[in-house]
């Protein structure tokens, strides 16, 4: 069967894909835990993200209120604009945005790292060393980009809400127990858990292609940059697939 080129070197980044995988998990499983430098990447993945990611979520909840206010006012309905909103950002547009951004920016940074560790032969130092370059490189920082982001997507899920309800009062006057109170009579478990859910999925994809690409990065310089750029854009797209099949499964469970 003939296959373009093209389509080999999917299928070729796919199994490489999915034997790392299966190598994180094996790893994973056994015993000597990198515990500290665990840790340490969730300090650096998680704790520094939050800026970025909180003045994103903010900027977002302002410009979405601001947006609905005019077609809800001419359907009469402007009262339900902080319910609407609260299930907006709960339900889809925190989780993904705060996602793509902590893509864009662990993402990068991950594959840029490793990239510039595998080009200067500092893993290769490190298994000669009888360190595992493995699970101390890989595994923590997965690990850590799994845990870290569904925390990230709360906080901004948060910082969002909050300025949705600084929207609201441009043009109005709610008081703040009012507004979370709307938010929250309107909001059910099944609007909060497979969010939540679905955000554990988005970090350990943005964690394992951004080691994938750069620890499998080569030609120099070069391939750094070719590593941390296609980490980013791999992430993103993967978000938006994971994305997809989790609303499948939700409605499949009956959840919306």
């Amino acid at each position: 069967m003939f296959l373009t080129p093209q389509i080999r070197l999917f299928l070729h980044e796919a199994g490489g894909t999915a034997k790392f995988v299966s190598r994180f998990f094996r790893q994973w499983l056994r015993r000597r835990h990198e515990f500290a430098e665990f840790l340490r990447q969730c300090y650096i993945i998680g704790y520094k993200s939050l800026p970025l990611i909180g003045l994103t979520a903010l900027i977002l909840g302002l410009v979405l209120t601001m947006q609905l206010r005019p077609s809800m006012v001419e359907y009469g309905v402007e009262s339900q604009l902080p319910a609407i909103v609260g299930i907006a950002i709960i339900r889809e547009i925190g989780p993904v945005i705060a996602a793509l951004i902590f893509a864009g920016k662990i993402g990068s940074s991950i594959g840029a790292e490793l990239g510039s560790m595998k080009v200067t032969e500092q893993i290769d130092a490190m298994e000669v060393s009888g360190t595992n370059p493995f699970k101390y490189l890989v595994v923590t920082r997965v690990l850590a980009a799994t845990f870290m982001l569904p925390v990230l997507v709360m906080l901004a899920d948060a910082i969002s809400l909050y300025g949705a309800y600084l929207g609201v009062n441009v043009r109005g006057s709610t008081s703040l127990r009012l507004f979370w109170t709307q938010v929250i009579d309107n909001l059910s478990f099944s609007d909060v858990m497979p969010a939540f859910i679905k955000s554990f999925f988005f970090g350990f994809a943005t964690g394992v292609i951004g080691c994938y690409k750069g620890y499998n990065s080569n030609k120099g310089t070069e391939g750094v940059g070719r590593s941390a750029n296609s980490a980013v854009v791999v992430s993103s797209v993967m978000i938006f697939v994971i994305d997809l099949l989790a609303v499948q499964i939700t409605d499949l469970l009956g959840f919306y």
